[in-house]
């Protein structure tokens, strides 16, 4: 419980809490109440984990104490009832150690999961539509919605791609390691002669980002310089200092205004300048996150796959990047994919 991942996790979180907390006790905090949404959903989050912690701590220290007082007193009840809490606790533990390690820059977004059917028409299309009710099953499960953003039925029967998001706390988190191709081996249910079949399809996770960019430029970041103005403006405009340039330092982006004869109206303008750039240079890094993350998407084809889903000759669904084998192949495509999932986020393969 106490492992060095752990505590450095905690003493990090406890510390940006805090951090957190002197930020909301600021003078001025609560006036721009758009602002304040992504801070008040982190300090939520740092407080759950903090708690869960502690409370974990608590409960152990006290399964310890009684663990001792029923083998000094032999008492058997007693001894069977904290086994079934240190049991509990494992359970616990397990959770929140998945937790801890979901501590990427989008792991507690929402997902938007795209499931694509591969070369192979009807087989490939009802496979697709295999793996779709398999998470739905797998989102009903955990407490999370879904909700669809697209879908194109197959044309005989299954679907060729379907869209859908989930909403979760931890959703992308936990589905991310889901990404790849997927592989069906069985008897074609759409072939008269009853032979084998493979058939391919793709998932795809993204994390559903915050389109709404917020520019909070502070005071501090900025180098503000007036010079006079050069060019044409006439007499008034080339002997005053109202010409301004405003240099952000995180950034280093670098406008100027001199249009106007108001060193003020020069200031405004320069400003919104200045916000539309470092808005942009936002976007961008959002844009190229998702095009990273897409970029890492396997061809949907043979050799590729991240698991195999074998219904014939014998029933089983292997994951190949951490070579684990599952026998109850329906369990798994009712939603059962837990053991996947956190097999490959603690193997820090996801």
């Amino acid at each position: 419980m106490t492992s060095s991942r752990s505590i450095f996790d905690l003493t990090s979180q406890e510390k940006r809490f805090q951090e957190i907390e002197a930020e909301i006790a600021r003078d001025g905090f609560w006036d721009n109440p758009d602002a304040t949404t992504a801070i008040l959903k982190e300090r939520t989050l740092l407080s759950q984990r903090i708690d869960t912690f502690h409370g974990l701590e608590k409960d152990l220290e006290d399964a310890g104490i009684f663990l001792e007082l029923a083998i000094e007193e032999t008492d058997a009840d007693t001894l069977e009832e904290v086994s079934g809490q240190i049991r509990e606790l494992g359970r616990r533990l397990h959770r929140f150690s998945l937790d801890m390690m979901l501590d990427g820059d989008d792991d507690r977004n929402n997902a938007i999961i795209s499931i694509n059917a591969g070369a192979g028409g009807t087989e490939a299309q009802d496979w697709a539509e295999m793996l779709f009710r398999m998470y739905l099953r797998w989102v009903d499960g955990k407490g999370f919605k879904s909700s669809i953003v697209d879908f194109q039925p197959g044309d005989e029967a299954g679907i060729k791609s379907v869209t859908f998001t989930v909403t979760g706390q931890y959703a992308f988190g936990y589905l991310k390691s889901e990404s790849g191709v997927h592989r069906l081996v069985r008897i074609s249910p759409f072939n008269a002669s009853g032979k084998r079949h493979t058939s391919f399809a793709s998932v795809f996770v993204y994390p559903e980002l915050d389109n709404e960019i917020e520019i909070d430029v502070e005071e501090k970041d900025l180098r503000v310089d007036v010079f006079r103005a050069s060019g044409a403006g006439g007499q008034h405009v080339n002997k005053t200092s109202s010409a301004v340039r405003i240099t952000h330092l995180p950034t280093g982006i670098v406008v100027q205004c001199q249009q106007e004869k108001s060193q003020h109206r020069n200031k405004d303008m320069a400003m919104k300048v200045l916000k539309a750039r470092l808005y942009e240079a936002e976007k961008r890094k959002q844009d190229e996150r998702l095009q990273e993350i897409h970029d890492g998407k396997d061809e949907i084809a043979w050799g590729s796959q991240i698991r195999s889903y074998v219904l014939h000759p014998y029933q089983m669904v292997k994951d190949h990047r951490i070579g684990l084998d599952v026998g109850n192949v329906n369990s798994v495509l009712d939603g059962a994919i837990d053991v996947f999932i956190e097999g490959v986020l603690l193997s820090g393969k996801a």
